[in-house]
């Protein structure tokens, strides 16, 4: 079985999101049960590559320069990388002030030209796209390859100019939208099947709303859609090998944990304390409620808890919790930016973790925090739904605690229910212990992709 996997991001080349982590994590573990995964990144910043050679392909005359390089990557494996006009940026979608590249249609629009023509020159077995980076390619290909398009997010579709739509040679009306091209909409319509990255994102994106304009192509699917969760790395996100920690544990002995705990306070420059620890690693955008977690500061005295952020993304967003930490310093830390080795420390350390996204299509960390033994709480939306279950409302499952309510409120209260919870030792150890135990893997998601792959091919992997 042999997969051309396109993408615009895969860790630890090029990572803005949530994207770059899954990427690579489906892919890792689609090689391990046996499938031929060559992996086509955009060529942001001129990785190194073992037995390294350069590939000729046929692309379109307005798509320019064009280098396409294949070989060896010290981490992903097997890489194809893409140069097009444009493409070497500092970062990969947006300038020094968050704004989006003023290229960044014709940039991806030439990078799927050459998937697509990569696509028509190697005929794999499937054709598997993600986000609307790579979704064009089906309005560019030849050869009809059986394809999957994965959404990772409903948030971006990449809509640019109407023009756009000459340049492709494949059911260019399906890009159509409201007089302008809508990459994603096109691969919604083309693909053989699209994934949404978890059961209960696939049925909210079919109503108004978190369908984001969609709703109606994605219905018009019907069983072409599928809801697949995402897995995580249990190599890298595993607390008892885990090289960042200040003491490894797992769920048969979590005294380590206390631990990493205790590094976490003197990180804060706080005193020890009972006060329990509520973590948060995120991008700092409006979608994961940052604002609401902004408001309910002021409730964290009265608990008693202590917040610790790590994230980046909005300067407001960032001042505020800048502030905050000025004003509340015994309450609230925050570190600005992205240290992947403080992620770490505090999945480890932490004793909560929150998470109150108004819309979630999967995410990672309500999964990586569990595996440490911190307990999410969480909105009820996307995968976060399939996640977690909420130990008040199920106390023999539970793994974390649940708010329906998208907003402060809901917050505070859940956050009250899991600070009560973490006063009874039995109880947090049993939701901790469920958490921890739980296979929260790629295992199971990479072999349904499998059967996908199978069942679009009409070809066998091993077993």
């Amino acid at each position: 079985m042999r997969v051309l996997f396109a993408t615009s991001e895969m860790a630890p080349l090029a990572r803005v999101g949530g994207l770059a982590e899954a990427a690579a994590g489906l892919v890792k573990s689609l090689r391990e049960q046996g499938v031929d995964v060559t992996i086509v990144m955009p060529d942001y910043s001129g990785a190194e590559l073992s037995h390294q050679q350069h590939i000729d392909v046929a692309v379109p005359e307005w798509v320019g320069p064009c280098s396409v390089r294949s070989g060896l990557h010290e981490v992903l494996g097997d890489l194809t990388l893409v140069h097009v006009p444009g493409m070497d940026r500092p970062h990969p979608y947006t300038d020094q002030h968050g704004e989006g590249w003023h290229d960044n249609d014709r940039r991806f629009m030439a990078f799927s030209a050459t998937v697509a023509a990569l696509n028509d020159q190697q005929k794999p077995d499937v054709l598997h796209l993600n986000d609307w980076h790579t979704a064009a390619t089906l309005g560019f290909v030849h050869v009809q390859t059986p394809s999957v398009l994965t959404i990772h997010t409903l948030g971006y579709q990449g809509t640019m100019d109407a023009g756009w739509m000459k340049v492709l040679v494949r059911g260019a009306h399906q890009f159509e939208w409201f007089g302008a091209c809508n990459p994603l909409a096109g691969g919604v319509a083309l693909a053989d099947r699209v994934v949404a990255v978890s059961p209960n994102y696939a049925r909210e994106i079919l109503v108004p709303g978190p369908g984001m304009g969609l709703e109606g192509r994605l219905q018009a699917l019907g069983d072409r859609l599928v809801g697949i969760r995402n897995g995580i790395d249990t190599s890298m996100w595993n607390p008892s090998t885990d090289p960042h920690i200040a003491e490894n544990y797992d769920d048969t002995r979590t005294e380590g944990k206390q631990a990493c705990r205790a590094e976490l306070l003197e990180l804060a420059g706080w005193s020890p304390s009972t006060a329990p620890v509520v973590g948060m690693v995120t991008r700092l955008v409006e979608q994961k409620g940052i604002d609401i977690v902004a408001d309910s500061l002021r409730f964290l005295e009265a608990m008693p808890a202590k917040l610790f952020v790590l994230g980046s993304g909005s300067a407001h967003l960032a001042w505020t919790l800048a502030e905050a930490a000025r004003m509340s310093p015994d309450q609230v830390f925050f570190h600005e930016g992205y240290d992947e080795q403080l992620a770490h420390k505090i999945f480890a350390g932490a004793d909560l973790f929150v998470m109150p996204s108004r819309f979630e299509p999967c995410g990672l960390a309500q999964m990586q925090a569990m595996a440490y033994g911190t307990i999410p709480v969480v909105t009820d939306v996307g995968g976060l739904h399939d996640t977690v279950i909420d130990a008040d409302a199920d106390r023999a499952e539970g793994t974390g605690f649940v708010t329906a309510s998208v907003d402060t409120a809901g917050l505070v209260d859940a956050l009250h229910r899991a600070v009560r919870a973490q006063r009874h030792a039995g109880r947090r150890a049993a939701i901790q212990r469920r958490a921890m135990t739980h296979d929260w893997s790629w295992a199971g998601p990479a072999r349904r992709h499998i059967d996908i792959y199978e069942e679009l091919s009409g070809i066998s992997s091993p077993r």
